[in-house]
């Protein structure tokens, strides 16, 4: 089975996508209020499988695109995609 993580209005029409950096793809705990955005409040997982599941249970996703600076993207604002 294929997973894709897909931003339901991406930036400038772009095709953006889960970042994956060395440590893995970023998610961050929405509940978090205040520090969301530091690194020290993120979760990284290496595989997509595990990022959807996470973002199925209300986790934000770093999200970007070619020439677009990578982002927080909310779960309400995307669609996780099994085929």
């Amino acid at each position: 089975m294929t997973v894709t993580i897909e931003r339901l209005k991406p930036r400038d029409g772009r095709d953006e996508q889960p970042v994956l950096s060395e440590r893995g793809y970023e998610l961050v705990d929405r509940r978090i209020p205040e520090k969301r955005h530091h690194r020290e409040s993120s979760t990284f997982v290496r595989s997509l499988e595990e990022a959807a599941y996470l973002v199925e249970q209300g986790y934000a996703i770093r999200m970007g695109a070619p020439g677009l600076r990578p982002s927080l993207i909310a779960p309400a604002s995307l669609r996780v995609v099994r085929t």
